[in-house]
């Protein structure tokens, strides 16, 4: 460990012992407030002198100047301070910043907090097992993965969890198109991802099933309502007539609506699909077989875009295991009196008090609702991780869901239920609009990755920089830059916030992207490799700083308050930005200082380990957040 202290430390234990030293006033070191500097100061921080002039009895511009020149006294690097009025800008020397370089900057630990006791669990990705992961599932991924690396770096205890959608009637969609298709495909016969053959056939299901629909209507409109129930029959003319007589655009629009849903429901394809479910809850032997074959596909599937991505979870739930789970807490919650029964035997909670509604947690067949198989998969993952904060990563269309799920907990006194923090992030839109599961126009995870490594290889084979790479290392570097510029993208504004992706503007070189700090990364190891083969001669002893020097280890200082402040806020986009800001500072240095052609040997000597010091930090950024820095691009 190095003897050196941050200035914060310095200044706030100082001012505190110059305070009783000066004027008998007794503060601990949490009434010491620092602030930034005025921007046409050149200082590393202001402090307010305010709070202690009811004590001094002096004016503020006095009392800042006695603490000043106190601190002066006692902190040797401390080159200058200004009292203005109420508040005392504080400068130090070149000398403490080439400490910070030699002692703090260039160690592989700097910055790094010390191990927390607090023990975080993330749950991200939970995939259907209908389809293949899409676009809107590589942010999920992205931000878990980012959020994971981040607290961990931050000092957390955490552990990762994907709980896979892998039963209910969507599922049944894709294995019933896969029967009545009687081509008995499979991932090897089809040459398809075992997650794409199975999507295949859900797309399929979705288009037997319009059609039908469409039938379904126009024999209604007809009056003919064979094959179907008096209820139904019963149902559509209500629907149409009030369709036929209202005069309302917006209600018409509802109308038109509910027919359309109500002939869906009502198709043969569809009655097959519950049919199918039905015999999936009995235990039905060629139903669960065949199930478990199209699941296998798909985890099969799932199993290589994670690895790609970089992604791994540390438990796996599945709903199938798990939909039963909650409806003993139900019953318990029943005699507590916090939930109630209706007359149809279903099972209720009232949150209206808490500005929500009622909420219905159990059928009153006595079949689970999702909220019930949340309630019981919450307490499930309590009892095998203990975790102090329950994490989910889930985009912010189920706001509402996880704000009645956490109170119900509440409720029910559950333990982790204060833990529970649902992780909201905005959906990502396409320039051609929205994605739709079923009709087969979502952005398909892997294409969208082999796109991204493809457009590297155009770019980095444009600016002819893979002269001396093997095929192997170029496809790495390609693959290092595509994803990088993805996830990037994905990782740098707020997470709350909407996302247009645009797959151009991600892989801009010169622009806000990965791409941009990859390069500033390479041009640094380019620097260090020559560094080992230029001999340095003369003396390296440097006692001056040039201005854009100085900025880049003030700079490179704030990485712990950066992820201190990243990981309270749990908002990955900050570290983006520092990696950013480091790379662009650096670039900045690098155009208006040489470094082998420096004036004095001294120069040439700091400006490498400068050099250094940037290029761990980026790294450091990128590690945690998932994404890679190439050696050269």
């Amino acid at each position: 460990m190095s003897n050196f202290q941050g200035f914060e430390q310095l200044i706030t234990e100082n001012t505190v012992l110059a305070l009783k030293e000066l004027f008998d006033i007794d503060i601990t070191p949490s009434q010491v407030t620092l602030n930034e500097p005025p921007k046409d100061f050149d200082g590393e921080c202001t402090l307010v002198i305010f709070p202690f002039v009811r004590f001094t009895k002096k004016s503020p511009e006095e009392t800042g100047q006695l603490i000043g020149h106190f601190l002066k006294e006692k902190i040797p690097f401390i080159r200058e301070t200004t009292a203005v009025k109420g508040f005392l800008n504080i400068a130090f020397s070149d000398e403490y910043w080439m400490q910070f370089l030699t002692q703090e900057a260039l160690s592989p630990d700097f910055g790094k907090p010390q191990p927390k006791a607090e023990k975080i669990l993330i749950e991200y990705s939970s995939p259907n097992t209908n389809k293949p992961l899409h676009l809107g599932h590589v942010r999920n991924i992205v931000l878990g993965n980012a959020l994971e690396g981040l607290l961990k770096e931050a000092g957390y205890n955490v552990s990762t969890c994907c709980l896979v959608n892998d039963r209910g009637i969507h599922i049944c969609k894709s294995m019933l198109a896969w029967q009545l298709s009687g081509l008995n495909e499979t991932p090897e016969s089809s040459g398809l991802k075992g997650d794409k053959l199975v999507g295949k056939y859900y797309v399929e299901f979705d288009k037997i099933y319009n059609t039908q629909a469409k039938q379904c209507l126009e024999n209604w409109q007809k009056g003919d309502f064979t094959g179907q129930n008096a209820a139904t029959k019963d149902k559509y003319l209500l629907l149409a007539a009030k369709l036929n007589t209202t005069k309302d655009e917006e209600e018409s629009k509802k109308l038109e609506s509910a027919i359309k849903d109500l002939a869906k429901e009502n198709t043969p394809i569809m009655a097959q699909a519950r049919e199918m479910l039905l015999k999936w809850e009995a235990g039905d032997e060629a139903t669960l077989s065949l199930w478990k074959t199209m699941n296998q596909w798909v985890y099969d599937g799932f199993a290589v875009t994670y690895k790609e991505m970089g992604v791994h979870f540390d438990k796996f739930y599945y709903e199938s295991d798990t939909y039963l789970l909650g409806k003993d807490t139900i019953q318990k919650g029943l005699k507590e009196e916090i939930f109630y029964k209706k007359e149809d035997n279903s099972v209720w909670i009232d949150l209206t008090a808490e500005g929500l509604d009622e909420k219905l947690v159990l059928r009153g067949d006595g079949t689970s609702v999702y909220i019930t198989q949340d309630i019981g998969t919450a307490n499930l993952k309590y009892s095998e991780f203990k975790m102090d904060k329950s994490i989910y990563v889930v985009g912010n269309e189920q706001d509402y869901h996880f704000k009645v799920l956490k109170l119900i907990l509440q409720k029910l006194k559950e333990p982790h239920a204060e833990g529970l923090l649902h992780f909201s992030y905005g959906m990502v839109d396409l320039p051609s609009g929205k994605m739709k599961s079923r009709e087969g126009t979502v952005v398909d995870a892997d294409d969208l990755m082999q796109e991204m490594i493809l457009a590297a290889k155009s770019q980095t084979e444009e600016l002819g920089k893979v002269e001396g790479l093997s095929e192997e290392d170029a496809w790495n570097l390609y693959k290092i830059v595509g994803l990088g510029a993805l996830k990037f993208f994905l990782l740098r504004v707020d997470p709350r916030k909407r996302i247009l992706f645009n797959p151009e503007e991600s892989i801009d070189l010169h622009g806000y992207t990965a791409t941009f700090v990859q390069y500033a990364y390479a041009r640094i190891q380019s620097i260090l490799k020559r560094a080992e083969t230029v001999e340095i001669s003369g003396s390296l002893s440097k006692t001056t700083l040039e201005s854009l020097e100085k900025e880049v280890l003030q700079l490179l200082y704030k990485y712990s308050q950066n992820l201190e402040i990243a990981a309270t806020e749990l908002n990955p986009a900050r570290i983006i930005d520092y990696a950013y800001e480091i790379a662009k500072l650096y670039n900045k240095l690098y155009a208006h200082h040489s470094i082998f052609a420096a004036d004095t040997a001294a120069d040439t000597q700091f400006r490498i380990q400068l050099s250094k010091a940037c290029g761990q930090l980026i790294k450091r950024c990128f590690n945690m957040l998932g994404l890679e820095a190439p050696d050269r691009m």
